[in-house]
């Protein structure tokens, strides 16, 4: 079983700016803001790029998440589960009282509601994704404790 990560904001901070559209939309990347992993959710440097925020259609947010080798994510859940698509390079995933498992690019990952893992880099390689995560009640994720650098290894 493979599992996901969030973006950095939640789903309330973001839906005051959610997709409401009656036509197409298209979103440049030029347009997409670039904003650091926050420390409380990250361990190391990522970068995380809101895509698009949820509406009514997809009641989910969309990221992509840029991990420098060693980058992680806290242990965390997701209410209504997560969707992850490896873009580029190879990263470990593990759920809790499970073996780590890599990810790699083309890769697709799907976490289950409730179950708790972490994601990111490798020790030595960078690993991007890009994250549909679904929301429940206004929320998309729960940021539990950071992954211990014995966990990680």
């Amino acid at each position: 079983m493979k599992h996901v990560l969030a973006v950095a904001t939640t789903a309330a901070g973001i839906a005051s700016s959610a997709a409401v559209a009656d036509s197409i939309e298209v979103r440049h990347s030029a347009e997409v803001q670039v904003l650091a992993g926050k420390p409380g959710n990250f361990t190391g440097n990522a970068a995380v790029r809101s895509l698009l925020p949820p509406n009514d259609s997809t009641r989910a947010n969309v990221g992509l998440v840029d991990f420098a080798p060693r980058a992680r994510t806290t242990w965390h859940t997701h209410p209504a589960g997560q969707l992850l698509i490896v873009t580029a390079g190879m990263g470990w995933i593990q759920e809790e009282g499970q073996e780590r498992r890599v990810i790699e690019s083309g890769d697709v990952v799907w976490i289950p509601a409730g179950v708790k893992h972490w994601h990111g880099a490798t020790d030595t390689t960078s690993m991007s994704h890009v994250a549909l995560t679904y929301v429940v009640d206004g929320k998309n994720v729960d940021w539990l404790e950071p992954v211990s650098d014995e966990q990680y290894r």
